[in-house]
């Protein structure tokens, strides 16, 4: 169990988040979205404790996330940051490798489950083939899987992803939902920032729509990706169809935003 509890998330003494509450529904695939700034990946940076909150408290598990060790963190959640940087001169093999160091001590060093958990890593993100190659020599969408895959091998129960299909091609965008799906399907709670509403209206069990630092809908797919809403959070005009494969929302543009969005 994840939550927020009335947190004010800031950068630089500019509150982004004020007085912010929020629970993530346990076993859900939990996409947030709306526009660019509006606080979604600041939301994600403070529940994963990357960013302490100025006022109110994280909960995980029910406890206060900063009552747990660092290690004890990583071995609940598996983070996947919007940016992230592979040390130079490391192989593919090696960054995934480093998602089973939560689970390293001095009395329990690298075993046969630690190597297991990096091969179906490795396999379940079509990375097998890259991991005696450099991270340095890969594109950006090849690298964006190997973080991926670094995630997965952590095996929490609750991944935290940030914009993970950024840098992918359509085909891959839609095999990495399909595999974040089954994760799902297995038992793990997913929380994912995207930007493709289509993508989030189709996989996430429940979605929470933000815009400058506010929550102004949260439920499932139905109830919040509608014309009104999506017009409301975005300045889209659009319209709203039945998705042809699953029968879910989809949403056809318009045209071009609303002036008050566009001057915004």
């Amino acid at each position: 169990m994840l939550s927020a509890d009335g947190i004010t998330l800031s950068y630089d003494r500019a509150d982004i988040v004020t007085g912010l509450s929020v629970e993530i529904p346990d076993g859900s695939f939990t996409v947030i979205v709306g526009p660019n700034a509006c606080g979604k990946s600041t939301l994600l940076r403070g529940l994963s404790r990357l960013l302490t909150p100025s006022a109110g408290r994280i909960v995980l598990d029910g406890r206060e996330i900063t009552s747990y060790p660092a290690k004890e963190v990583a071995r609940r959640l598996g983070l996947l940051p919007q940016t992230a940087i592979a040390p130079e001169g490391i192989t593919v093999a090696d960054l995934v490798a480093r998602g089973r160091y939560p689970h390293q001590n001095l009395l329990r060093q690298w075993s046969g489950a630690d190597e297991q958990a990096v091969r179906e890593a490795l396999d379940a993100t079509g990375t097998t083939g890259l991991a005696p190659r450099l991270v340095d020599e890969l594109s950006g969408g090849q690298r964006q899987r190997v973080w991926v895959a670094m995630v997965l091998a952590q095996q929490t129960g609750l991944l935290l992803l940030d914009e993970p299909t950024t840098y992918l091609d359509i085909a891959h965008q839609v095999e990495l939902m399909e595999l974040f799906r089954t994760l799902n399907r297995e038992g793990r709670t997913i929380v994912a920032v995207l930007h493709d509403l289509n993508h989030a209206a189709r996989y996430a069990s429940h979605i929470i729509a933000m815009r400058d630092g506010r929550i102004l809908a949260e439920g499932p797919p139905g109830e919040v990706v509608t014309a009104d809403r999506v017009e409301e959070v975005f300045g889209l005009p659009n319209v709203v169809i039945p998705d042809p494969v699953t029968g879910g929302p989809l949403v056809v543009p318009l045209g071009a935003p609303t002036r008050r969005e566009a001057q915004r």
